[in-house]
């Protein structure tokens, strides 16, 4: 089987991230929740991943590294815990649902008001919109680093230094790029930093975060149980405890540390070159073949490393559907949960299909989805 979605999850893991997770589930306890050997175990290998994702992100300090299930999660706990009755956010067509829709809620619930810096049909935005929609009122800026669907890039260093000059909390969806392209949240004036772990760290799915800067206090989205301070009624008001009601994942941060080496090892530029490598090979060629329609800023290789597209009027499931019945190729069809995306590109009917790339591929796959491609293209 060829795995081209790797946009979705990285289904091909370092084999020392198998290797860290069975460990876990045989040997460690629950962090925080006593003081045997097995629970101060789990919270020695947690707090050691707080320090290597501060590290890799320019967080503050390991306290300020907080564990969610994924960014879905990350991003509700800093959009409803920052964004109150009132408050106007700014975002951009190129959104996915995990930031959408808690915004949309609060705009019906709490008349929270939204606007929106437009794509054009290349899935691109004038950088100028920014700050033609501030406010008064105006509390946030709420964006992704990249497109799931097309893979653009946002210079979020640009937006962020929009967001410093005029006072504003700058929080950044960085499901596409952890692990694949340099983030520093202190040279980027980030406030809050949303991850997972499943794509481009490498590590199990169920495993995520957001990174907070030293100014920015959030206000608990959940609360329940933290092995400290139970007698009191309120959550502890300390980070990162204050956000991590509940048991942590436990053996599947252990897995996503053991991912966190893999790239210190490998390094982050060197797995977006070769990514990118695989993508720009696959898209000069399918984007010569008759019938296809490919979405997205190709003028430059400062992007993640996903070719969506489309062939003759095809649905988009019914080509992913063939590309996995006939060819054993796995991609991603459909609205990939960025609906203003594709309205921009002018794609609501017909979806997109999306590939999308990991170092673990090869150039004979790449080969092998471009032939793909041209068999069904020459089908009519």
């Amino acid at each position: 089987m060829i795995y081209l979605d790797n946009a979705a999850t990285t289904l091909r893991k370092p084999q020392q991230v198998i290797d860290a997770v069975v460990n876990a589930m045989t040997s460690m306890g629950n962090s925080s929740r006593g003081t045997h050997d097995q629970s101060i175990q789990a919270s020695m290998a947690i707090f050691q991943c707080r320090c290597k994702l501060m590290q890799l992100f320019h967080a503050p300090s390991p306290d300020r590294v907080v564990f969610t299930q994924n960014s879905t999660e990350a991003l509700n706990i800093a959009i409803n815990g920052l964004i109150h009755a009132g408050d106007h956010v700014i975002t951009s067509d190129l959104e996915h649902n995990s930031v959408l829709r808690p915004l949309y809620r609060l705009e019906q619930e709490q008349n929270v008001e939204l606007s929106f810096v437009p794509a054009d049909k290349k899935g691109c935005i004038n950088y100028d919109d920014f700050e033609a929609l501030i406010r008064p009122n105006t509390k946030a800026i709420v964006c992704t680093h990249a497109s799931n669907l097309t893979g653009n890039i946002l210079d979020v260093k640009r937006i962020g230094k929009i967001a410093e000059k005029h006072g504003l909390l700058f929080i950044v969806d960085a499901s596409q790029t952890a692990g694949v392209f340099p983030i520093d949240m202190a040279e980027m004036n980030i406030s809050v930093l949303c991850f997972t772990g499943h794509k481009g760290l490498m590590g199990p799915q169920g495993t995520g975060g957001l990174c907070i800067a030293d100014h920015v206090n959030i206000r608990p989205w959940k609360v329940g149980g933290s092995g400290v301070q139970s007698y009191s009624k309120t959550q502890p008001a300390e980070l990162p405890t204050a956000l991590e009601a509940g048991t942590l994942n436990g053996h599947g941060i252990a897995g996503l540390s053991a991912a966190l080496d893999f790239i210190a090892e490998v390094g982050v530029d060197a797995i977006h070159q070769k990514e990118i490598a695989l993508m720009q090979q696959f898209y000069d060629a399918v984007r010569q073949i008759d019938g296809v329609t490919v979405y997205g800023d190709f003028s430059t290789t400062n992007r993640c490393a996903i070719v969506a597209l489309n062939i003759h009027n095809y649905e988009s499931s019914a080509v992913s559907d063939v590309l996995a019945v006939d060819y054993d190729i796995a991609t991603r069809p459909g609205a990939h949960c960025a609906p203003r995306m594709h309205q921009a590109l002018e794609t609501t009917e017909q979806g997109a299909v999306r590939f999308s790339f990991s170092i673990f591929n090869t150039e004979e796959e790449v080969k092998s989805a471009v032939d793909a491609v041209r068999c069904i293209a020459q089908q009519q």
